[in-house]
């Protein structure tokens, strides 16, 4: 119950749904079939917010298992105190739990180690109490002198039982607690060049920002620095701050011992404790600097995934090149490839027309609707020459540079090799980024989401924290979609909810030998799919065309009674459904009211507006609801670019500082977070995000570097952009 409670304050929700959604994930339910199909238990939270709450209860039940033992560990040593097991429950942070717990932890031996056993700990306890005393320290230090123990003399003495002190001062939990706070507070992350040589890191090279301050991408950039032995890098805090708050605590009393106290209290700041809370604070840093990374990349996945699809268009795809030439695929609507080719249109072959003629014939054959060109080598050449074909045809095919982040990745996987099995790696790139243009999602959830390329610093990211988070992303994105359960590939299968690799495979195992699926019950048939499985998937599969209109709906089947009674509340009936007759429910129902409606059918208010709104329209892709992709016929120059000068571009990545986008030029421009509105902008991701099509005015072009500056502030009229009177 406390941890419920605890989430219920977190997250500001009624601590009934919080149990709820506990309940819900202990039971296996994934997190696409609790937003979608359990809004009545949640209070309608949505995805991110159910993950949110899942990765902090895991991080809650870690705290009290780990809590659970440390409390075991102390006991087991006959050290336990009713006030120390209450400080320990009372731990809200693992850093808190293990600072209580380090003066049980188990030690390797240390110079305090070595003191006590020479029987110089009563002589520390002594000088801790700082009482007033008649002699000097001498004579409170010569009774622990033994030669035998290896205390040559009462200075030996001192020393020892300042160890033991300076390690007694290292293990007090508060002193660490307000210690990490000041270097939190104050601490100044400073780098310097570990190099003579010039480097990418030379901004770093003399650098210093306060560590309350510095943003995440610089974090990384210093770690990347330091890690490729370019950087020397450490958090810098003045040692008098931290010695006031010792001396404060430890040696506040005025005696002749005291100034033994503050020696300790210095000796156990620098060598105790400063490196060790500059790696905890170090290591603050780029765990939150990593977890913005991973929120930025997560930020621009799902647009990216959630991009428009071009439909009903055969796609040819261009894989540019120079001596190996430009690989071509055409792919039907359905993504089926129908044709290949290699041409040499750009250098150093140069044969221009005999590669018009290839492609004229392609398009003429297949009936090719649009043009995918991927970004990568000899992309701008192969753009000119795109651009120069459509002069030539009859009418003109539009195109779209494309990003082929990943698709090598993808060409020379085992799942490429048993879709293509005779195409060789080149080729099967041509026909992915075809289908990229085609159906971003269904594409790119074949590659590792790391190498899509919208992310900052991700090869530097936890692994396993990045992995689960852009596989939530993708998990999200899918279902949200849904998938036509007799053309998805197994991979795109293996993203829904409820199904994992195997069991994707046996649908499509099912498909091929029984035909298409033609009722959602048919799933039940498949191997290893079982009632779990079927409930978790079920509502995120669609059927086109088959016995029941419901299945081309996210309307789940245990409410297919509920749709039914709906429709029959106003006299309709699943035949009305293709004819558009639902479109009046929503009128229909405010008449009658919400509450009353869901209350004859028998679901709560959220579960009935999701129904209302899938018999509205079966089979539809939220998708089409953005706008679509901006197709090209032409090509500019980066040096056709003018001050001024207004253009249509793509958002291509998002980024802390800015956004690129990309405005048919072949190099991205930069809108810096300072000229994306007329408002303060706390991040570029409030006002736009990829995929977007955006109006950008040129600030300024610099050929030399290939850098373009873009705002997305309308000018007033007779000003550059960017400039006042």
């Amino acid at each position: 119950m406390e941890i419920i409670s605890a989430l219920s304050k977190e997250f500001q929700l009624k601590p009934g749904h919080v149990g709820n959604i506990v309940s819900l994930i202990d039971l296996g339910n994934t997190i696409p079939f609790i937003a979608r199909y359990r809004k009545e238990m949640t209070g309608s939270c949505d995805d991110q917010v159910l993950r949110q709450l899942s990765d902090r209860l895991q991080y809650l039940r870690n705290l009290e298992k780990r809590k659970a033992e440390i409390k075991e560990s102390i006991a087991a040593q006959d050290k336990m105190t009713d006030e120390l097991e209450k400080a320990i429950d009372s731990a809200s942070t693992l850093a808190e739990a293990e600072d209580l717990y380090r003066p049980y932890r188990p030690k390797r031996r240390t110079r305090a180690t070595a003191a006590r056993e020479k029987g110089l700990s009563p002589l520390a306890d002594i000088l801790l109490r700082q009482e007033p005393t008649a002699g000097g320290l001498e004579e409170i230090a010569k009774p622990f002198v033994n030669a035998e123990m290896g205390v040559e003399t009462w200075e030996d003495a001192l020393s020892g039982a300042k160890d033991i002190i300076a390690e007694i001062i290292s293990d007090d939990a508060g002193s660490r607690k307000r210690l990490r706070e000041l270097m939190r507070k104050d601490g100044l992350l400073k780098s310097q060049a570990d190099k003579d040589e010039d480097s990418v890191y030379r901004m770093y090279y003399e650098y210093s920002e306060p560590v309350g301050k510095i943003p995440g991408h610089r974090v990384l950039a210093v770690n990347r620095g330091e890690r490729e032995g370019y950087l020397k890098v450490k958090v810098e805090l003045q040692d008098a701050a931290a010695l006031s708050i010792l001396d404060a605590k430890f040696a506040a009393r005025p005696s002749v011992t005291a100034e033994c106290v503050k020696e300790a209290a210095a000796d156990a700041w620098r060598r105790l404790i400063q490196p060790s809370v500059e790696r905890e604070v170090r290591a603050e840093l780029t765990q939150r600097a990593s977890e913005q990374a991973i929120s930025m990349f997560k930020l621009n996945l799902k647009p990216l995934l959630l991009q428009p699809p071009v439909k009903d268009k055969v796609v040819l795809g261009l894989d540019p090149a120079y001596r190996t030439g430009c690989k071509i695929a055409v792919v039907d609507e359905t993504g089926r490839a129908l044709d290949t080719a290699v041409v040499y249109p750009t250098p150093p072959q140069k044969k221009t027309e005999e590669a018009k003629n290839e492609l004229k014939r392609l398009i003429s054959k297949h009936g090719v609707g649009v043009i995918a060109i991927g970004n990568g080598t000899a992309s701008k050449e192969s753009e000119i020459f795109i651009a120069e074909l459509n002069k030539e045809l009859e009418k003109s095919v539009g195109y779209m540079v494309v990003s082929e982040a990943g698709a090598s990745v993808y060409s020379a996987s085992k799942l490429a090799a048993e879709e293509f099995p005779d195409y060789d790696v080149s080729l099967r790139s041509a026909v992915s980024i075809a289908r990229r243009l085609q159906d971003p999602l269904a594409e790119l959830v074949k590659i590792d989401p790391k190498a899509i390329g919208v992310g900052q610093y991700q090869h530097d990211m936890p692994p396993a924290q990045l992995d689960a988070a852009l596989c939530g992303v993708v998990e999200d994105c899918v279902n949200s979609v849904g998938v036509d359960l007799n053309t998805a590939s197994a991979t795109l299968l293996s993203h829904i909810s409820g199904l994992n690799a195997a069991i994707a495979k046996n649908v499509v195992s099912y498909r091929d030998e029984n035909g298409g699926f033609q009722s959602r019950t048919e799933l039940r048939k498949v191997p290893k799919l079982g009632p779990k499985a079927y409930e978790q998937c079920a509502g995120f599969l669609r059927i086109p065309g088959g016995k029941n209109i419901l299945d081309n709906t996210s309307v789940h089947p245990e409410s297919y009674g509920a749709a039914e009674k709906l429709l029959s509340l106003f006299g309709l009936g699943l035949s009305d459904l293709a004819s558009g007759g639902a479109k009046a429910l929503p009128g229909r129902v405010r008449e009658l009211g919400g509450q009353k409606a869901a209350d004859a059918c028998g679901v709560g208010v959220p579960t009935l507006l999701d129904i209302m709104a899938e018999l509205q329209k079966p089979g539809r892709d939220i998708r089409d609801e953005l706008p679509p992709p901006l197709l090209r016929t032409d090509i500019m120059d980066l040096n056709d670019l003018k001050e001024g000068m207004e253009l249509s571009g793509t958002v291509r990545n998002v980024t802390d500082f800015g956004v690129f986008v990309d405005i048919g030029v072949h190099q991205d421009g930069l809108v810096h977070i300072s000229e994306m509105a007329d408002r303060f902008v706390r991040h570029p991701s409030d006002v736009t995000e990829v995929g977007e099509v955006v109006t950008v005015y040129v600030l300024g072009v610099d050929p030399g570097k290939k850098r373009i500056s873009l705002s997305m502030k309308k000018p007033a009229s007779g000003q550059s952009p960017g400039k006042t009177d």
